[in-house]
């Protein structure tokens, strides 16, 4: 690897630390509607139930994209670092685990795809995270406070 790609290795693995906040909110926002239907589901309105019931469904698929994100920031750090000498060993290495569907011919794929690959799946777990925030304040405001 080249100084530059692992330059844009560290950066991407810098701004997956950074983004680590959302899965947080995400985390945060799943057990407080978690926590409020345990203990107050007999007095939410329907759509208050329904609304704190999606936040929890939400919350397991924001689960998987935080675990996604923080599996790739430890894999974009160590190439950065140098830790994982190239990409057709990190494709060898995840080969062997189960973790990457080999391909036919092995054609290693270029970093800029892995890299417009994260940044999808950061832009999705955005989105399951707005989502839930949304569904979060809905069920708050359909519930009656009195």
């Amino acid at each position: 690897m080249t100084d530059t790609e692992r330059a844009t290795c560290a950066a991407l693995a810098g701004l997956l630390r950074a983004a680590a906040v959302l899965a947080v909110w995400g985390f945060a926002l799943m057990c407080i509607a978690a926590l409020v239907l345990a203990l107050t589901m007999r007095s939410l309105s329907t759509t208050a139930a329904m609304g704190f019931g999606a936040v929890v469904v939400l919350g397991t698929l924001e689960r998987y994209f935080a675990f996604r994100l923080r599996l790739d920031q430890a894999l974009f750090a160590d190439l950065s670092r140098g830790a994982i000498a190239s990409l057709d060993a990190l494709d060898t290495a995840l080969d062997r685990l189960g973790l990457r569907n080999a391909p036919a011919t092995k054609v290693a794929r270029p970093l800029d795809d892995r890299i417009q690959g994260t940044r999808q799946l950061m832009q999705r777990h955005a989105v399951v995270i707005a989502c839930q925030t949304a569904m979060f304040l809905l069920a708050l405001m359909t519930q009656d406070l009195s």
